[in-house]
């Protein structure tokens, strides 16, 4: 069986008739709340083979940040995460709701969290973080120009705030002590970038 992009075009083109698509056949919510939404779905494979799915639906869209400054340092935000029920090292990272911009999203989780602000914000890459399961969306963007503040976290978060070398950052993630999907992606494209000399100023 061929599969999309095996062929000599490139990947992008890959969408095309020979892609067969799921079906939905029916979909009733299961659990809501101001965050999620979880439904049982009665579907149709590719294949053609009848079976059913449980979806999570993501409300906000999630939002990470890798602020830099001029000495190639960055910042680590330290919490217990509820669902692990362990301590994680992640970038600052936040949730934005329909209706709100992403990057105004990410301005409020780094002056939150950190106390940062940044003069100039580039976008660093666009992910979905378990795409069999979920629709949830992620986004994570690059603040340079840091001047520094006070954080203001929910009162919900008890935050551990670390300034570390970007080298320090990807070798946490290289080693496994950052497991967080958005710092992860985030801070490795950000090394690269920079070892490629493609990193925004």
């Amino acid at each position: 069986m061929s599969i999309p992009g095996d062929d000599d075009g490139p990947l992008d083109d890959a969408l095309d008739e020979r892609v067969a698509r799921w079906t939905t056949r029916s979909s009733r919510t299961v659990y809501d709340n101001p965050w999620i939404e979880v439904s049982h779905r009665e579907v149709r494979a590719p294949t053609g083979r009848d079976g059913i799915y449980g979806m999570v639906h993501f409300k906000n869209r999630a939002v990470g940040v890798v602020p830099l400054d001029d000495e190639g340092h960055t910042w680590l935000v330290g919490q217990w995460r509820y669902p692990l029920d362990a301590w994680s090292w992640e970038i600052p990272e936040g949730g934005a709701p329909a209706g709100e911009a992403t990057l105004d999203c990410a301005r409020r989780e780094l002056a939150e969290e950190t106390g940062l602000t940044a003069s100039r914000w580039s976008p660093l890459l666009k992910l979905h973080t378990s795409n069999s399961v979920t629709d949830e969306l992620g986004v994570v963007y690059l603040a340079r120009g840091l001047t520094p503040g006070t954080p203001a976290p929910d009162d919900t978060e008890r935050l551990v705030v670390r300034r570390v070398s970007l080298d320090e950052a990807v070798a946490m993630v290289l080693d496994g002590r950052i497991t967080d999907s958005l710092a992860m992606t985030g801070l490795m494209k950000a090394q690269l970038l920079r070892l490629r000399g493609e990193l925004p100023v």
